[in-house]
């Protein structure tokens, strides 16, 4: 069968791309991204490894369609509700913020259209009840990288924290989450500030941090926003412990950052750190095949978290769509029901980024073996044991 090129389109006023793989493509696979804007540093590395995909999934020949929401959330459901009604897709892989998958929830729960967010958050699939049984999630969650961020500073010493985050939803999830940790570690958050992606000064609420003396600061965001707090810290004077998050795993935090993001404590996943992890780490094998792949393509130190996750929706459809084909044909509603079915029965899926396990009530299904701890050390992301 002759195989179709890379095709570009326009929708929404916003640039997008397609690329359908067969001339009849039985499955399609809509994708939503922030390939512009601020998010666009964790977007384009998604995209990236969805374009290393192969050209069929279980068998059937697949057609990926990916759009640009240019990290509007308004933009995310006008590109999935396009994607459902009119490309037909059989699901939704992303979005890779957390408002846009959120405000995702209804379209695909109004269509019946099973979704794989990219995001780090669980409040779009917990609790599994009403439209959040339609979502599914690639990344770790937040609580569980607050759990290994928070014993890593318990067992360093660290007994106050100074809290900086997006002021939405992200930086929401992650205060709840840490604070819970840091509670039941016997760590006291001193002092909570917010600010949006993006500001360009955040100097008010950096000086209010460090007038309450933490011996640590939590930034609470995703890509290159995050390095203007860290910035402001270090230059005004802060000596304390910096830790990020998860979200800041790309190249671009190193880049932009430079000096000022050395040492940067954070929680992540197997694939940002694969060349340095413990030789029996179970998603070694797959990671490190993955970072090769990817490196090899987009050039050395070019690999993030976000391609992680987008390589392992891979095989989580393959491992799917092979069980629902079972019970009816792509482009039908009744193998969007069972191909959501399915998603919840993966087990012990080996995936890039660690080690899926799903069920009805569990819609991530990660343990604590995709998550570890990282620093920034002479400028390259590396594992960092407890």
């Amino acid at each position: 069968m002759k195989l179709s090129t890379l095709t570009r389109r326009l929708a929404a006023g916003l640039a997008l791309s397609a690329f359908a793989v067969g001339a009849q493509a039985q499955l399609k696979v809509g994708i939503d991204l922030s390939s512009t804007g601020p998010a666009a540093a964790i977007g384009i590395t998604s995209k990236n490894a969805m374009l290393m995909w192969p050209k069929t999934i279980a068998g059937q020949n697949a057609e990926y369609i990916i759009l640009d929401d240019g990290s509007d959330p308004g933009a995310a459901v006008r590109n999935i509700r396009k994607l459902i009604s009119e490309d037909h897709v059989d699901v939704i892989v992303g979005p890779n913020i957390t408002p846009a998958a959120m405000a995702a929830l209804d379209p695909v729960a109004e269509n019946q259209t099973p979704m794989i967010t990219l995001i780090g958050s669980a409040s779009v699939v917990e609790p599994q009840e009403g439209k959040k049984v339609w979502a599914f999630k690639m990344a770790q969650t937040d609580r569980a990288m607050a759990d290994v961020m928070t014993r890593y500073m318990a067992n360093h010493g660290v007994k106050t924290v100074g809290f900086i985050g997006f002021a939405d939803s992200y930086g929401d999830s992650w205060f709840n989450e840490f604070s819970k940790f840091a509670e039941l570690r016997h760590i006291k958050v001193v002092a909570s500030e917010r600010f949006n992606r993006t500001d360009a000064s955040v100097t008010g609420q950096v000086l209010k941090l460090m007038s309450a003396h933490p011996d640590a600061v939590l930034i609470a965001g995703a890509g290159t926003p995050t390095v203007l707090p860290q910035r402001t810290l270090v230059e005004r004077g802060y000596k304390g412990a910096i830790y990020q998050t998860h979200g800041i795993a790309t190249p671009e935090f190193i880049k932009l950052g430079g000096k000022d993001v050395e040492g940067t404590l954070f929680p992540t996943q197997p694939v940002v750190v694969a060349r340095t992890l413990p030789t029996d780490h179970p998603s070694k094998k797959a990671a490190l095949s993955f970072v090769d792949a990817y490196e090899s393509q987009y050039g050395k130190g070019s690999v993030t978290q976000f391609a992680g996750d987008a390589a392992g929706v891979y095989p989580r459809l393959q491992d799917a769509v092979a069980r629902a084909l079972k019970t009816a044909k792509p482009g039908t509603k009744e193998f969007r029901v069972a191909l959501r079915s399915e998603l919840e029965h993966a087990h012990e899926l080996v995936v890039p980024n660690g080690v899926v396990n799903t069920s009805a009530s569990d819609h991530v299904g990660l343990d604590q073996r995709a998550s570890v701890m990282g620093i920034v050390k002479n400028g390259a992301f590396t594992y960092l044991s407890q």
